[in-house]
C-alpha cells in the first residue's frame, strides 16, 4: 500500500518534549513501514522519523499564506507520485485542492471539530473523504456528517517499562502542560488532602508563567510538591513508572489525553475528572478512577491498592498499543481503497 501521511508543520516528528499528535504520527509511520507499506511523511523539516519525508514549506498552520503553500506542496506530490490513500493528521485545508479527486482521503481529528468545515469538505469530496476521531466524545456534534471512525491514540509499548509494583511511598504524578485548564493546582490540593507527595512535570509556556507563579510556585517551598519541568521519553518512562498514580484533574473537554495511555503502559493507574475522553480511556475501578471533585480524587488515591497494575498494562496492549492502532487504521485504509464499508471496531 502506498500511503501519504501528513502532520502539522509546527513541531518535528517525533518531538523532543511536548507534542502528542506528533508522537502518534511517528509511531504510526514506523509501524506501517515495518509492515512493508510504502509511506511518505509530510512534516516539519527537522523531523527525524526514519521514513521517506517531504518537508512542508510553510511553518504555521495559522498563516493563510503558509496554508496555501502547504496545500500546494501536497497537491504537487500527489500529482507526481502514485499513492493509494492520503491520511491527514494536519489541517483539512491542506486537502482542499485534492477533495474532488478520486483518491481516498482520511482526515483524523485530534482537536475540536467544526461541523461547517467538515460538512463543506464532505460535499466537495463527493464521497472520497472520510473522517476519524480519537474518542466518541468528539463526535457529539458531527456524527451525522459523512462517515466517521473511532481510532484512539496509542503509545509504542516498548518505550514504556511495565512496573508490577511501586513502593508504598511512591509519589503521585501530574504530567502535561502546566496551565490552568490542565488542573495542576487541583492535583496539588488532592495530593495534600491525601497526604501524598506530588511530582509535577511538563512544559510551562510564557503566557502561563504569571498563573504558575500565583497558583503553583508557592506550594513548591514545602517539600511535598516538586516541579521538574519538561521531560523526554526516558525521563517520562521513569517518572510515570515510579508513580503511584497519574492525576488528571482537567478543566476542559480534552479529546483524549495520551498521557493516560503512557501511564497505564507503565502499569500506573489514572485518576481523572470525568470530562472529555477520560471516562472512555479509564476503566473505573479497574485501571483507575473517574471522579468529579478534588475531594473525590483524594478519596480515590486512598483506594489505589485495589487497582492491579497489570490490568492497566493489559488495557494499553489491547486498545492503545502501536499494533492495535495500526491494525485499526489499516482496516480503514483497505476498506476505503476497496470502496466498502469498514468493519466496526469491537
Amino acid at each position: 500500500m502506498r500511503i501519504a501521511l501528513t502532520c502539522d508543520p509546527e513541531l518535528p516528528v517525533p518531538p523532543q518534549f511536548y507534542g502528542g499528535i506528533e508522537r502518534v504520527v511517528d509511531m504510526l509511520a514506523r509501524r506501517l513501514v515495518a509492515r512493508g507499506h510504502e509511506l511518505t511523511l509530510f512534516a516539519h523539516p527537522s523531523s527525524q522519523c526514519p521514513v521517506p519525508k517531504r518537508a512542508w514549506p510553510g511553518a504555521s498552520s495559522l498563516s493563510r499564506f503558509d496554508t496555501l503553500r502547504n496545500a500546494g506542496e501536497l497537491a504537487r506530490a500527489i500529482a507526481g507520485q502514485r499513492f493509494d490513500i492520503i491520511h491527514s493528521f494536519s489541517r483539512l485545508a491542506y486537502l482542499a485542492p485534492l477533495l474532488p479527486r478520486t483518491i481516498p482521503k482520511l482526515m483524523t481529528y485530534q482537536r475540536e471539530i467544526s461541523p461547517r468545515t467538515t460538512g463543506l469538505a464532505q460535499r466537495l469530496s463527493r464521497g472520497t473523504l472520510q473522517f476519524s476521531a480519537i474518542s466518541e466524545h468528539m463526535l457529539r456534534h458531527v456524527r451525522h456528517i459523512g462517515t466517521w471512525h473511532i481510532v484512539p491514540n496509542g503509545v509504542p509499548s516498548e518505550t514504556y517499562s511495565f512496573r508490577r509494583q511501586v513502593p508504598d511511598d511512591a509519589p503521585l504524578v501530574f504530567l502535561g502542560r502546566v496551565e490552568e485548564i490542565k488542573g495542576p493546582h487541583l492535583a496539588i490540593t488532592a495530593a495534600r488532602l491525601a497526604g501524598r507527595r506530588l511530582v509535577i512535570a511538563g512544559n510551562l509556556a510564557g503566557e502561563h508563567r504569571a498563573w504558575f507563579e500565583t497558583h503553583v510556585a508557592p506550594h513548591l517551598r514545602d517539600g511535598d510538591i516538586d516541579y521538574v519541568g519538561p521531560v523526554d521519553d526516558r525521563q517520562k518512562d521513569e517518572l510515570l513508572g515510579g508513580a503511584a498514580a497519574l492525576l488528571m484533574p482537567i478543566l476542559w473537554e480534552e479529546p483524549f489525553g495520551i498521557v493516560m495511555a503512557e501511564a497505564m503502559a507503565c502499569g500506573t493507574p489514572v485518576i481523572g475528572f470525568g470530562r472529555g475522553a477520560v471516562p472512555e480511556v479509564v476503566e473505573h475501578g479497574r485501571t483507575g478512577y473517574v471522579v468529579d471533585t478534588v475531594e473525590a480524587m483524594a478519596a480515590a488515591i486512598a483506594k489505589l491498592d485495589m487497582i492491579e497494575r497489570a490490568a492497566c498494562r493489559q488495557r494499553v496492549e489491547t486498545l492503545y498499543s502501536e499494533d492495535a492502532v495500526t491494525d485499526r487504521y489499516l482496516e480503514i485504509y483497505e476498506a476505503m481503497i476497496a470502496g466498502r464499508a469498514p468493519r466496526a471496531p469491537a
